[in-house]
């Protein structure tokens, strides 16, 4: 009578308990861990002459590598949500303002900084200035980082990934829907639109931003600009060469507050 072939796994376990419960188990030590029971499954499969070896031996490599991935993944989301604590507020139970600057300070960058806008863009972040737990998951999980350091080596990718011409479109319209702080409201003040256009297109577009800027605040007829005129300015620095303004036609559906600003650009020339 045949002996009993022990299980190559689990003497696998016993020998090597450390790389395979360890939560934190790096994916490299699990697929060797796979190849090594697949091939002592294998070669014992073989020497019984059993069917469906394959069938068998697959399922138990996929079943130990969806475990340990699964712990990993737990693991993960851990320590994500132990970041998420350290910078939320304990009564309201969300990262506010001050937290958001403590955050600041720890990735060593200033709180006006643009990159802190994208982040808040990669979480779909719905009120300015606070993120809720489930915000906060989207974007760490997101950017694989559960770390303040992993989290700081990030940002660089992602204002590459903003940068792409599609995704800043959507940058460029939730940066403005960021700042309606107000329910029903659909308009931001002259003063918070200059500030918002330094931080979003300032880098990007300087001369148009620092002449449209300064249009703004000396004339008298706009208080407040809509998505409509905020839309508008970012198909005008696409479209128009700055500043000789030769391609601008007024006939073309701009917002009349291009018009007039273009008209004002003309008349300081004269």
């Amino acid at each position: 009578m045949r002996a009993r072939q022990p299980d190559p796994a689990s003497h696998f376990c016993k020998c090597y308990p450390t790389k395979l419960q360890s939560s934190v188990a790096s994916l490299d030590c699990v697929l060797v861990c796979v190849l090594w029971v697949w091939k002592m499954r294998r070669s014992a499969l073989r020497k019984t002459g059993q069917p469906n070896s394959t069938a068998s031996v697959n399922s138990s490599a996929a079943d130990l590598f969806r475990s340990a991935s699964s712990k990993s993944s737990t693991k993960e989301l851990e320590r994500i949500d132990n970041m998420f604590y350290s910078y939320a507020d304990g009564s309201s139970n969300m990262i506010d303002p001050e937290g958001i600057e403590t955050l600041c300070s720890d990735l060593e960058v200033d709180h006006t900084d643009v990159r802190i806008l994208m982040l808040a863009w990669k979480m779909k972040a719905e009120k300015q200035g606070y993120f809720t737990l489930e915000e906060w998951r989207k974007g760490l999980k997101a950017l694989r980082a559960d770390t303040v350091n992993k989290l700081k080596k990030a940002l660089p990718e992602l204002e590459k990934e903003v940068r792409r011409p599609l995704n800043f479109v959507d940058f460029y319209s939730y940066a403005f829907r960021y700042c309606l702080t107000e329910e029903k409201q659909k308009s931001i003040d002259i003063e918070s639109i200059c500030e918002l256009l330094n931080i979003v297109l300032g880098s990007e577009y300087p001369g148009q931003v620092e002449s449209f800027v300064e249009y703004l605040k000396t004339q008298n007829d706009y208080k407040v600009i809509n998505m409509d005129q905020w839309m508008g300015f970012y198909r005008f620095c696409n479209e128009i060469s700055f500043a000789g303004l030769e391609n601008y036609d007024p006939e073309l559906a701009w917002p009349l507050i291009l018009d007039n600003f273009v008209e004002w650009v003309r008349e300081k020339r004269i």
